[in-house]
């Protein structure tokens, strides 16, 4: 389990989609700095298990809470869930995410729909829910997962780009108007990630166009994610994590 010199042993976090890839690394991570965190998981009941084992191992305090972060009475639901087992939730990352590769000519209105409420919607359903209790405290820290996709072409597709580049809108709004009341919102736009997403990519030998020549690891991010929920100076931005595929 990584080590962090982040002291959040008084503070509840929540990770969406944190079964597996970069949600497991994050929630991993919040707990080796002392928080408490409910992994979210929609279908991945035993991958879950095994993070919440990894954490209690390690003498972290976790549970696993399944909601679909897409649909607003499952996110009500999951809120209760982890403040009634947990606490107040101090940390939010909204990491739930699709990634489904389809060219323009293929690209359904379902599959569009579907790739918003996933990427945007639940990290606009998720910070609602949490910010009654940040804005009371005046703490809270909020991580949204962006992707280079935001700003570049991306090789998933427009749907992709389309929910990524709405997820930063959403990351900036939110960080102009909470700043004052001790809330930041941040991005974290990660970008070939070694990861069961990516894993379709690699045959485009993609690694070869990399500055670093190698694909990241889910605990790289996680590190960026921890930089941005100890700072209390940094809202409003994008960190890019992606290998120098593309400068921010």
């Amino acid at each position: 389990m990584p080590t962090s010199t982040l002291d959040l042993s008084q503070r509840v976090a929540l990770v969406t989609g944190a079964s597996r890839g970069i949600g497991r690394a994050i929630a991993l991570s919040l707990a080796a700095a002392g928080a408490a965190v409910a992994v979210n998981y929609r279908q991945r009941e035993s991958e879950a298990d095994e993070v919440l084992a990894r954490i209690a191992s390690a003498g972290g305090r976790a549970i696993a809470v399944r909601a679909d972060v897409s649909v607003a009475h499952e996110v009500e639901a999951m809120i209760d869930a982890v403040q009634s087992g947990l606490g107040a939730i101090d940390v939010l990352v909204n990491n739930a995410g699709t990634g489904l590769i389809r060219d323009i000519d293929e690209l359904t209105e379902a599959e569009f729909d579907r790739t918003l409420a996933v990427n945007l919607k639940s990290a606009f359903l998720c910070t609602q829910a949490v910010l009654p209790g940040m804005r009371a405290r005046r703490w809270g820290r909020i991580v949204n997962l962006s992707s280079a996709a935001a700003r570049g072409g991306g090789l998933v597709g427009v749907h992709y780009n389309a929910s990524k580049a709405g997820l930063e809108g959403l990351t900036r709004g939110y960080a102009a108007r909470l700043g004052r009341e001790g809330i930041t919102v941040n991005a974290v736009a990660p970008a070939l990630i070694d990861t069961e997403m990516v894993a379709p990519l690699k045959a485009a030998n993609v690694v070869e166009r990399m500055p670093v020549g190698r694909l990241g690891e889910p605990d790289e991010v996680a590190q960026a994610v921890l930089t941005v929920v100890g700072n209390a100076f940094i809202t409003g931005q994008t960190i890019a994590v992606n290998g120098g595929v593309t400068f921010i």
